[in-house]
Order: C-alpha cells, then sequence, then structure tokens
C-alpha cells in the first residue's frame, strides 16, 4: 500500500475545508467577504438629492451610486428622530425595544450593554471596524463606539447643536468635543465647517489602512442637522443656498470615496449603503433659531407630509441607495417597504457572519431583492414617535398615528390609504403597544 506522506495529508484536508467554507458561501451567492460602507446623514429630506426630484441641490455622485446599484422610494428610516433610528440601524431591532428616546450630554445610559452592534457582528466575523462621525448612543466610556464592537472612533458623541445657545437646559460647562476612539481631542463648539470634510478624510485614510482585509465603515455625517456649515470651498456654490452647499459637500465626498475605492481596486467588492436617519427638521422650536440659523437651513420631504420627530411619511421615509457593482444589478428603482433595521440580517447574510442569539431579531433581509430575485418580505413596519403619549407600558412608551400612510408606485400614482392597525404585541412587554404600517399583499 503507497503511504501518503503526513504533510500532503494535511494539506489535502486543509484544501477540502477551504473548498468546503467557498461552497458555503457560494450557496449564499456571494463569491467573496465583501467590505462594507454605511454612509447615514442626519436630517437629510426625502427629497433632498437630484435623485430624488430637488429641482436646484446637484449630487452628480449620488446620482451615479444610484444608477450603480438599487435606488429606494419606500424605504424607511428605524425612527423618526436620531438616536432610535441610530439603534435601529445598528442592532436590526426595533427601537422600542433598547433605546426609544434620543440621549445627550445630560444622559447617564445609552444603548443598553446588552445589545449587540452591527460592528460586534461583523468583528466576529473577521472585520475591521470604525465608527466615524456622530454617535449619539451614548457618552460615557462603556457606551462609546469602542465599546461597542467598533475598533476605532473618530466624531461627535451626540448632535452638533447639543451646546449652548441651543441647548439651554445645559450649561457653559458642557462642551462639544471631538473624539478620537474613548477620549475628548479637542473643542468643536460652533466652529463646524469643516467637519464633514474632516470625517471625509478619515474614511479615506481607514480604508487604505485597511484596504487588504475586509473592512465595516459607519461614516455618519453629522450634516446637514442644525446648525448647518461647510468649508470656505464650498460655500456659495448651490443655487438652494447654505443648505445645498451641505448636501452638495457631502455629494463631493460621496464621489472622491467612490474614486478611492477604484484607485485601490476595491470597488467591485465594496457594499455602499447610502442613506438618512430620518426626514428634515421643520417646524424649529424658538431655541434653534439664534445665531445664524434660519427657518430655511432644512430640507425638504418632497412630496411627503410631515417631517422629523413625526410619525408622517415625511419623518420616517428616507432616501436610500444600495450599490455593489457586479453584484447588485445597476440602474433599479424599488418600491418595496424596506427599513434601516433590515440592513443588519442583510449584511449577516451578505458577509457570512451569525445573526445573535437569544434575541428578536425585527430586521428582514433583504439579499434576494437586491440580487433581482424577489420582492422584499416585509409587508408590515411598526413605528412610533418619541413625544406621543398615546400608551403606556413598564418598558417603553410609543405613540399612535392618527391618520393615513400612503405608498406610492412612482411619484405621481399614490395608491389607497395603508390599513392602520394597533394591536401588535411586543414580547417584551407583552401588551399591545404600538401602530404599524401595513401594504396589502395584492395590487
Amino acid at each position: 500500500m503507497t503511504r501518503i506522506p503526513q504533510r500532503s495529508f494535511i494539506f489535502g484536508i486543509l484544501l477540502a475545508f477551504l473548498s468546503g467554507c467557498v461552497e458555503t458561501r457560494e450557496k449564499t451567492g456571494v463569491p467573496r467577504t465583501p467590505n462594507v460602507i454605511i454612509i447615514y446623514l442626519d436630517d437629510l429630506g426625502y427629497g433632498d438629492l437630484e435623485c430624488y426630484g430637488h429641482p436646484l441641490i446637484k449630487t452628480p455622485n449620488i446620482n451615479q451610486l444610484a444608477r450603480s446599484g438599487m435606488r429606494f422610494t419606500s424605504f424607511y428610516a428605524p425612527s423618526a428622530v436620531c438616536t432610535p433610528s441610530r439603534a435601529g440601524l445598528l442592532t436590526g431591532r426595533y427601537p422600542v425595544r433598547n433605546a426609544p428616546f434620543n440621549f445627550g450630554p445630560e444622559s447617564k445610559t445609552g444603548l443598553p450593554l446588552s445589545e449587540i452592534t452591527l460592528a460586534n457582528m461583523l468583528g466576529e466575523a473577521g472585520y475591521q471596524t470604525a465608527a466615524i462621525g456622530k454617535w449619539h448612543l451614548g457618552h460615557l466610556p462603556e457606551y462609546l463606539p469602542t465599546s461597542r464592537g467598533f475598533h476605532s472612533f473618530y466624531g461627535l458623541p451626540y448632535s452638533n447643536d447639543m451646546i449652548l445657545p441651543w441647548c439651554p437646559w445645559l450649561n457653559e460647562s458642557d462642551k462639544l468635543m471631538l473624539y478620537q476612539n474613548a477620549s475628548a481631542i479637542s473643542e468643536v463648539g460652533k466652529q463646524q465647517t469643516n467637519l464633514t470634510i474632516d470625517y471625509h478624510h478619515q474614511a479615506l485614510a481607514f480604508i487604505e489602512e485597511n484596504q487588504a482585509k475586509p473592512f465595516f465603515l459607519y461614516l455618519a455625517h453629522s450634516m446637514p442637522h442644525l446648525p448647518i456649515s461647510t468649508s470656505e470651498s464650498f460655500t456659495g456654490v448651490s443655487a438652494a443656498g447654505l443648505y445645498g452647499d451641505v448636501v452638495e459637500t457631502i455629494d463631493w465626498t460621496v464621489g472622491e470615496l467612490v474614486r478611492s475605492l477604484k484607485t485601490w481596486g476595491l470597488e467591485r467588492n465594496t457594499l455602499i449603503i447610502f442613506t438618512s436617519d430620518n426626514g428634515p427638521w421643520h417646524n424649529l422650536p424658538e431655541r434653534m433659531l439664534q445665531d445664524g440659523i434660519k427657518p430655511w437651513h432644512t430640507g425638504s420631504a418632497g412630496m411627503l407630509r410631515g417631517a422629523k420627530a413625526t410619525t408622517y411619511e415625511g419623518g420616517v421615509r428616507v432616501p436610500a441607495i444600495i450599490s455593489w457593482p457586479g453584484q447588485i444589478p445597476a440602474g433599479q428603482t424599488n418600491d418595496d417597504i424596506v427599513s434601516g433595521i433590515d440592513l443588519f440580517p442583510t449584511l449577516a447574510e451578505i458577509c457570512g457572519a451569525d445573526l445573535p442569539e437569544g434575541r428578536e431579531i425585527d430586521g428582514l433581509s433583504i439579499w434576494p431583492l437586491l440580487k433581482g430575485e424577489s420582492r422584499a418580505s416585509r409587508t408590515t413596519f411598526i413605528y412610533s414617535r418619541e413625544k406621543t403619549r398615546s400608551r403606556k407600558c413598564d418598558c417603553f412608551t410609543v405613540g399612535y398615528a392618527l391618520h393615513s400612510w400612503y405608498i406610492f408606485d412612482s411619484p405621481s400614482k399614490p395608491r389607497a390609504p395603508i390599513a392602520m392597525r394597533s394591536d401588535y404585541t411586543f414580547e417584551s412587554c407583552g401588551i399591545q403597544c404600538a401602530s404599524w404600517l401595513y401594504r396589502p399583499s395584492a395590487d
């Protein structure tokens, strides 16, 4: 009998194991582990981009991103306000389960430490992870990104308006600080003109440093949340005024980021998600209308009713684009109900990560939808609003919308009002406590 050398035998076993891993990945339709970039804007409205119908704001780079993948017309942010929306995005769970209210400088808590974030999940799958920009899920050390699965953090711990005079409940000791990992490194204050470009440069540096390994970049811009500003080179360039300048600055950074991916040979192995945390901030409180802020320094919900902090369409229906050249067919527009909470299980499937056990994941994977194989699985979406006090339970407070929601097949073709229900039960409190949005399956 011919003896097989021990080294060859071990090599054969290893090769078979690796072949099995490749076969397992191929069963999901993913040829190799992709990089992931989420570009998350703050208070960008449904109608604020050229590819969503804005007549004055020019966004050629975001337009091109949309042409290279799928543009969504019925994409719902997890919430109508900042903190809950980010909690939903990063955990795949309805934010009423974990962070239904905004955090700020005075907060003593943050996203519950029992929650598993997207960074935790992808980090376990071998990804290098970074959070750049606005965090807003707790500013104390144990709640900062580097304690929640991100290997690095550069940005603000909460919104860029959370200082005097815009938040009069604070005092002079409450400074708006820029953080590097878990340490405050400099005061930002009201001088925010270079913030967007600063984030952009940090993002490029992270990508370049990690180009040889899979990475997850969560790029959460502080703009166009008020107070808005931009660098001198972008001031006065937009026909839509200062707000347009800010959005067009972000558009430029998107173009430069994609060009950098091409330069490093990463474009076809990088999934880019571009969306917003909620709708535009309208009906500004008096506290915000000072230090140069004007009522028109906010965005547009397009043809949708309502805005940030409301459960009308304009509060939670936001722009969303997903691009992955070679994997997601180009030039698609989709009107299925999709939410930010769906990104968590979608990325788990695409990236070969294990979903957390012992908790309800409310999101639904849209990978088959992105590949063009099927429609979205979601037929319902539960929504709530921070300041509505219609029902209470021991765990959280949520609100009813006392109006109808509409789904549009196209910008000019609304369907009938969607059925409103109030009988959804959350396991976490055991009582009826939320309204939901229901899309009939029949056209």
